[in-house]
């Protein structure tokens, strides 16, 4: 029973960040909003210090690289585009449906590896799955947005003058 109820939960935060995350692309983005959420989330590493949340460094690199897989879609889908002057994140339809996809991914890894694996060691796995995903992918976001800023600076320093283009001899 308890094991539907943190499945349940695990959905509705799924959903909640989803949500979260289309509402945030309506607001200009900026170099901040991109790297905190993989900071902020570095901090859950401490959840290793509880002894049966240890994974071995197998299980580590195993969902590290899971997430990094799942992490291409996510890269393959996010875009920027300069709107009156800011630079605003692309929302696509694909996007919401990889982060749905991904849930029932991670809802079904949960059902099928949960009477295998102890429950503390699973969330320690999952959690190291999403960060292998968020980090490359939040890389990759600040890469095109960091092309994008040149790409709006160069718009924005405009013409060069006639007098500086062609200087009288």
């Amino acid at each position: 029973m308890l094991g539907i109820v943190f499945t349940l939960l695990a959905v509705v935060m799924g959903l909640a960040a989803l949500f979260i995350r289309m509402k945030a692309m309506k607001k200009p983005a900026n170099t901040k909003k991109i790297i905190i959420p993989p900071v902020a989330m570095s901090t859950g590493f401490l959840m290793f210090v509880y002894e049966p949340a240890r994974i071995t460094s197998l299980q580590f690199a195993e969902a590290f690289a899971v997430g990094v897989v799942f992490s291409l879609l996510l890269i393959k889908t996010s875009k920027f585009e300069i709107r009156d002057q800011d630079i605003y994140m692309v929302r696509t339809k694909a996007f919401a449906f990889i982060l749905i996809g991904l849930l029932a991914l991670r809802v079904t890894f949960k059902l099928v590896f949960g009477h295998a694996i102890q429950v503390e060691e699973l969330a320690g796995m999952f959690f190291v799955l999403a960060f292998g995903m968020i980090l490359p992918w939040r890389i990759a976001m600040l890469v095109k947005f960091n092309r994008m800023k040149r790409e709006l600076a160069g718009r924005t320093a405009g013409p060069i003058p006639v007098s500086q283009e062609n200087p009288a001899p």
